[in-house]
């Protein structure tokens, strides 16, 4: 197939970055309900895999599952997980059919090999009983998340235009800097947190005061992209608006934290269940992965250079028509 038959209308567009947001939130829905399995300790509630208690009926393994916490919550997560699965093969192919640019392509098989991978390791995690393998699972889901993110902001008007290219100079250079370092900050919280979640039980102290630490350490990267991205690219809306959404997503995460590190540490002794840090923990994991998410936005927007032809202007200058026209982000 060649190009110009790759080249999809405006309207197909539209639709792909539509499909690739609805495989995004629900791979949120995904992240959010393995928080409830972890935070309620229901990892093992169905010991098996690929089958759940001998069972290979996928919808009803045994009668009224959802009736008891622990299934509801596994097996729940087992569903989502077989729908993000599926929506991620079908927009994998989708990209291969319809996307003019072979890195795309490419990026697209990655995310359903991924998936799959991880999968994988949620059913190795059950059959091993390894916690090692759990945080394994929580940091790749991650990963896993930040590839859709990525492949939904490749089908915006905004990527596959000359908008949002940051200027070549010291000030872009910097900026791309904070925006590496901001990221690899918030990934590595991320695993921090996997491992505080998942040491066992209780509130570490030693992963505890890492992730504090940490917080203020990202809280002081984030800074230093917003001060960049404002002071310097005023002309550059796109990574403005980005560095106001993520200095946002960096408060109500900090809050977040603050909140279930406290309600935590109130509750340690305490040896049932309780709804509020639930709640919590699992708003600050989702919200995590939301912030992780737009750091990855920004530091692909600022990492773009204007040598780095857009693909409609590539199309342009060799005498084309451009491929991509439309579908706003």
């Amino acid at each position: 197939m060649n190009t110009a038959q790759r080249s999809p209308s405006e309207e197909a567009w539209m639709w792909r970055h539509r499909f690739s947001w609805l495989t995004v939130l629900t791979t949120v829905l995904l992240i959010s309900w393995g928080g409830v399995v972890t935070s309620i300790g229901a990892g093992m509630a169905f010991p098996d895999w690929p089958t759940s208690l001998g069972s290979y009926n996928l919808i009803n393994p045994i009668d009224e599952w959802w009736a008891v916490p622990a299934y509801l919550a596994e097996h729940g997560h087992r569903l989502i997980a077989s729908v993000v699965g599926m929506l991620t093969v079908v927009l994998a192919a989708w990209t291969w059919w319809s996307d003019p640019r072979s890195w795309m392509r490419k990026l697209g098989l990655f995310a359903a090999i991924l998936v799959v991978v991880q999968g994988v390791l949620g059913g190795l995690r059950v059959l091993w009983v390894s916690l090692d393998l759990a945080m394994v699972h929580a940091c790749v889901a991650q990963l896993f998340f930040a590839v859709l993110v990525s492949m939904t902001l490749f089908t915006t008007r905004t990527w596959r235009t000359s908008e949002g290219v940051l200027p070549t100079g010291d000030a872009a250079a910097r900026l791309r800097r904070w925006a590496y370092a901001a990221t690899v900050g918030i990934y590595l919280q991320i695993v921090l947190g996997a491992l505080l979640r998942h040491s066992g039980g209780g509130v570490s102290p030693g992963f505890t005061a890492f992730h504090v630490t940490g917080a203020f350490v990202v809280v002081g990267l984030v800074l230093g992209v917003f001060v960049m991205a404002e002071k310097h690219f005023s002309d550059v809306p796109a990574v403005r608006r980005a560095g106001r959404w993520l200095l946002g997503a960096l408060g109500l995460q900090f809050a977040l934290g603050l909140a279930a590190l406290l309600v935590m540490l109130y509750m340690e002794d305490q040896s049932a269940i309780s709804l509020a840090p639930v709640l919590l923990t699992v708003a600050h994991l989702v919200v995590g992965a939301l912030f992780f998410g737009t750091s990855i936005v920004t530091t692909l927007l600022a990492a773009r250079t204007p040598a780095a032809e857009p693909a409609e202007a590539a199309f342009r200058s060799r005498g084309r028509e451009p491929v991509m026209a439309g579908a706003e982000s």
